[in-house]
């Protein structure tokens, strides 16, 4: 059996107050760009379903890190 460390768990969107109402549907547009990129590697990779998945995990928490920095340095700055 294998442990689960801190890098296969995802990430969530962590987005101010303002944000808010965005959360589902950044998540669900994310949700489809990480896995589409994760099937395009994979087929033309020929990626093993784990390396895929670890793969859809790192586009998952790269894109949401990026975006919460984003947008939380958006309202940082507004302050």
């Amino acid at each position: 059996m294998s442990a689960r460390t801190r890098n296969d768990s995802l990430r969530s969107l962590q987005l101010p107050d303002a944000f808010e109402d965005l959360t589902g549907v950044i998540s669900s547009d994310l949700k489809v760009i990480a896995t589409a990129l994760a099937e395009r590697a994979s087929d033309r990779l020929l990626l093993p379903p784990r390396q895929a998945r670890l793969l859809q995990r790192k586009i998952w928490n790269n894109l949401t890190r990026a975006i919460n920095e984003t947008v939380g340095s958006l309202t940082a700055e507004r302050h």
